[in-house]
């Protein structure tokens, strides 16, 4: 039997790989020759108030806490690889930074697609199929996003250290040596991606949708905003089975986020997964 792996999650950096085991997180980041590392204690609002620990709740809470560390390592990953001469973002910083991106978000996925299915449904009563439409196209704009964004050089680097967390990931769940040589053997696509939430996020909203009718046009995208941390909750769950499930079943629901990952991530080289590497042994140790 294979000894007990710490659940380990992670994301791609400018140049670098964050990696978040069970106590601490490391981020690690290449400048010219060397590797940088910071590692910081884990702190979440849920050691504080037990109930946040709940099934859904801590999906939403782990959900908000990774969306704030997100920001904080990107920006403390430029600023160590040279491409921001600025000091890492404020708090104040980091809440706009959130909002922007929650709005850009609302506006193409949720706003766009719910507005684009008014005009292309014609006659269309079904609240299942109008929800069905409306997900598809949901999906397509996100498919289309990501596609573009990745011909993007900057972009490219950073799907190719995403590539190189995910293989040093699995290089430790099949309790290999945590050497490039080992973890290059590796598939660059994991069940628990952040790729794959995204997907499940997205068909759990057209299933819940299907139930709630197709009301007026400002009550839909109100709804799907309101509504949008229990989908969140809900597709948590989900990708937590899906890392731990052999189920066949769950395997299927999860193949067009792991269909997707093939847009996120790149093959990296070795010196990116010695990156990979050294963050991750950080949080084992």
């Amino acid at each position: 039997m294979k000894p007990v792996c710490p659940k380990i999650g992670g994301q791609a950096v400018i140049e670098g790989v964050m990696m978040r085991g069970p106590k601490t997180t490391a981020i690690a980041v290449r400048k010219n020759d060397d590797i940088i590392i910071k590692t910081q204690e884990n702190h979440s609002v849920q050691d504080k108030y037990k109930f946040l620990k709940l099934p859904i709740l801590r999906g939403i809470v782990s959900l908000v806490e990774m969306l704030v560390l997100g920001i904080q390592v990107l920006s403390y990953s430029a600023s160590v690889a040279g491409l921001d001469d600025e000091e890492e973002l404020t708090g104040k910083d980091i809440a706009f930074a959130l909002i922007s991106a929650f709005a850009f978000a609302i506006l193409l996925f949720i706003v766009l697609p719910t507005i684009a299915v008014r005009f292309i449904s014609g006659n269309l009563q079904n609240p299942f199929l109008l929800s069905l439409a409306e997900g598809l196209l949901r999906i397509a704009i996100f498919v289309i996003y990501i596609a573009a964004i990745s011909t993007m050089k900057d972009i490219r680097r950073v799907f190719e250290y995403h590539g190189a967390e995910h293989k040093a990931v699995h290089c430790l769940e099949h309790n290999d040596k945590l050497t490039p040589e080992n973890a290059k053997k590796y598939t660059t696509i994991h069940p628990r991606c952040g790729t794959s939430f995204m997907m499940i996020v997205m068909v759990v909203s057209i299933l819940l949708f299907s139930f709630i009718g197709w009301q007026g046009l400002l009550l839909r995208i109100l709804s799907r905003i309101v509504l949008l941390p229990v989908i969140a909750g809900i597709s948590y769950e989900f990708i937590r089975l899906a890392g731990e499930s052999e189920s066949i079943f769950v395997k299927v629901l999860n193949t067009p986020g792991m269909w997707l990952q093939r847009l996120t991530t790149r093959e990296p080289d070795e010196s990116q997964l010695e990156v990979a590497i050294a963050a991750l042994k950080s949080v084992i140790s």
